[in-house]
């Protein structure tokens, strides 16, 4: 997320916290009660993030209707990834560094994935995901 801008974030955010899809008009509205916005800005927005592959988008008559292409935890694992492809020599000490900063309960949730990950016989089978405690 650290490659989007502070209203694409929000746009997201607005997708992320809807359970159906949304056209420009309602994230034009979410976001209104917060800043002034033109309803032109929204749109373009939208249609950036669509072309990222950040948002996905369908026809619905003569409306775009947007959701997001991801899940929030998703494009969120992707970036951590990416920013640790960067330098391979540096992997070690990053997450070395990353972890440090973690809470006691972010550790802990560390530890049981970790576990969990080492309990999967098959690493190409998808994994199940634990809600946050």
């Amino acid at each position: 997320m650290a490659g989007l801008g502070e209203l694409e974030r929000s746009v997201m955010d607005v997708l992320w916290a809807s359970s159906e899809p949304l056209s420009v008009r309602q994230v034009h509205a979410a976001l209104s009660d917060d800043r002034d916005l033109a309803y032109t800005t929204v749109m373009t927005v939208l249609v950036r993030l669509s072309g990222k592959g950040l948002a996905a988008r369908e026809l619905d008559g003569r409306a775009w209707l947007y959701t997001a292409a991801q899940a929030r935890e998703e494009l969120t694992a992707e970036a951590m990834h990416s920013a640790l492809n960067d330098d391979p020599e540096d992997r070690s000490a990053a997450l070395v560094a990353f972890v440090e900063k973690v809470s006691p309960d972010e550790a802990e949730m560390l530890r049981k994935a970790l576990a969990d990950l080492e309990q999967t016989p098959d690493p190409g089978r998808p994994r199940k995901r634990r809600a946050a405690s």
